[in-house]
């Protein structure tokens, strides 16, 4: 009997999501499907519903339901409470338990760089949706300080109080005031929507030190304005699509309990681009 997985959300048809997983499992010769299916808003728990019709065995949640999902729930991982999202669930016989794989996601690339986050001085831009999962991933391993700058420094303020409650040294920042101390810093993290269409970097990266490494969760384009002037300064980057992956081969290993074949999934991804 085969198993069916889904991506659920609104607009679907940009989603990498069924290229990499479908080439998982042609990789280990599974006998399983991954469809993107579109739920618009509004219509989520009509939406989930059907799925359960249909027997679905596990699904990923992307925008705009990752936050609603979780009424829909009947169990949920830590991750998941301390988030406050959810992204991947598992139907058990229409027990639907949901797990967020943003954080894991978000560690892996650092994890298989043997970067450690710990006693570490961090930079994160952006406050939006992935920032909880990262600021989760970061309070985890046990940084030392994390700045957190962005445009609308209220946004940050909320963030912060969110970090400080998770146990880490935090302080908001307006996102002009980040270049006049960004020497300090060992890792900075981009986690705004810049650079989708090729924004220019919210940083400059003039006074950075040449051993911190910068990460840009931004995935398409691969090489955004932020990724470029950080080579150009010869400094170690981390790409968006590597979070990317560490999600979706975080979510195939909840749904199918073996290691997922990384290096299929990423020739999948990379030639989705």
């Amino acid at each position: 009997m085969g198993k069916s997985f889904a991506v659920i959300g609104d607009p679907i048809d940009h989603s990498l999501s069924p290229n990499i997983h479908s080439a998982a499992f042609r990789e280990l010769n599974l006998d399983s499907s991954y469809i993107g299916y579109r739920i618009p808003k509004g219509e989520l728990e009509i939406g989930v519903e059907g799925l359960k019709k249909i027997k679905i065995n596990g699904f990923n949640v992307t925008i705009p339901h990752k936050i609603e999902m979780m009424k829909y729930l009947d169990k949920m991982d830590e991750s998941c409470s301390v988030i406050g999202a959810v992204n991947t669930v598992v139907n058990n016989e229409g027990v639907l338990k949901g797990y967020n794989t943003d954080m894991d996601g978000f560690l892996e690339p650092l994890k298989k760089r043997e970067i450690t986050i710990e006693g570490k001085k961090i930079l994160l831009i952006g406050a939006g949706g992935a920032a909880r999962a990262i600021v989760a991933g970061i309070a985890k391993e046990r940084a030392k300080d994390l700045d957190i700058a962005n445009r609308t420094i209220e946004n940050a303020k909320n963030l912060s109080e969110f970090a400080k409650k998770i146990g880490l040294n935090t302080s908001p920042k307006k996102i002009e005031e980040v270049d006049q101390h960004i020497e300090n810093y060992d890792i900075i993290i981009n986690s705004t929507s810049l650079g989708l269409k090729n924004e220019s970097s919210p940083i400059s990266f003039e006074d950075v030190n040449q051993k911190t490494i910068v990460y840009d969760i931004v995935y398409a384009p691969m090489n955004t304005d932020f990724i470029k002037k950080a080579k150009e300064r010869k400094l170690e980057v981390i790409y968006g699509y590597e979070m990317l992956l560490g999600q979706a081969t975080r979510a195939f290993e909840i749904w199918h309990g073996m290691k997922a074949p990384y290096n299929a999934m990423k020739k999948a991804l990379l030639g989705g681009f």
